[in-house]
């Protein structure tokens, strides 16, 4: 696939055709957009950065095919989601899913969560227990294992592309400028050596590139970053790690790459000291830190096992 225009998309380019159909949905206060397909037991499919829903593309199909309601949304900030000036801490995203759940007729889903969304993911498995059945993590350490594990020079190490982040409008412009190119830099250094030889990287490359140039997404996914950081010492980021420590009682399967250079399988593996419910971990050989992308078949299964 060749590049996509330099003109900067709007947020109807992330409404990609397919066996799914998009919708708006209002819950706590935003509009989010998802894919959505499928009839049955409601999964939740939650992106990280620098990602939005169509990184469940291959999950959005055989998860329906295996008998769920599948929805995927663009969390806030992100794709055809709202992008308000604020609420990127991670109790009010986590009250966006709870309520997405019931405004989708369901009180509790199969929640999925890569990255951003799996910090998600255990932050709602913890502060709204009732909302979560079942609990899949994707590439990413619970919140409290994963600030233990900045102690840890390699894991620092892997963390330092954050701290550019930081800064005020800066990161905004990199990620949106045409002749710079932070997403393909951060891709090719996080994901698997398979996956990036294929044409499907590449795609994955162009299209995150293209969401990320959508007005105010790249603001959005850069206070994600600046609310973590500068929560640590903070009032709120105090209450949210003490809140943390609330055992995650949904039966949890963590999925890790074993060449995850972005959060690493070393950092990531004990984070099943915070769940009470059932607990796997499995770590992935050869794969890196995008698993629903580089072994989608894999990783399908493994989710639908799991939600049954």
């Amino acid at each position: 696939m060749t590049g996509l225009p330099d003109s900067r998309p709007d947020a109807t380019s992330v409404l990609l055709p397919g066996p799914w159909t998009h919708r708006d949905i209002s819950c706590n206060g935003v509009r989010l957009h998802a894919a959505e397909t499928g009839q049955g037991p409601l999964v939740l499919l939650l992106h990280g950065f620098p990602q939005f829903w169509w990184t469940w593309r291959s999950q959005l199909t055989a998860l329906a095919e295996a008998g769920y309601h599948v929805v995927a949304p663009d969390l806030r900030g992100y794709g055809a989601s709202d992008k308000p000036p604020r609420g990127y801490d991670l109790p009010t995203l986590a009250a966006d899913i709870a309520a997405l759940v019931r405004a989708v007729g369901e009180q509790d889903a199969v929640v999925v969560g890569h990255d951003w969304g799996g910090l998600l993911g255990w932050t709602v498995a913890a502060l709204h227990p009732r909302s979560v059945r079942r609990l899949v993590v994707l590439s990413m350490a619970h919140p409290r294992q994963l600030r233990s594990g900045m102690t840890d020079r390699e894991q620092r190490k892997a963390s330092r592309y954050a701290l550019r982040f930081q800064v005020p409008r800066l990161p905004e412009r990199m990620l949106t400028r045409a002749d710079d190119d932070p997403v393909a830099d951060l891709m090719h250094r996080w994901a698997g050596p398979e996956w990036r030889r294929t044409a499907d990287f590449a795609e994955a490359v162009d299209r995150y590139r293209s969401a990320s140039r959508i007005p105010q997404a790249a603001y959005g996914a850069m206070e994600y970053h600046r609310w973590a950081a500068r929560s640590q010492l903070r009032p709120d980021g105090l209450r949210y790690a003490r809140r943390m420590a609330a055992p995650v009682t949904a039966p949890t399967l963590q999925l890790h790459g074993q060449q995850d250079s972005c959060v690493l399988a070393s950092t990531a593996r004990g984070s099943g000291r915070y769940v009470a419910g059932a607990y796997e971990w499995r770590e992935l050989p050869g794969i890196g830190h995008f698993p629903q992308e580089e072994a989608p078949d894999l990783i399908s299964g493994a989710i639908a096992d799991w939600a049954r």
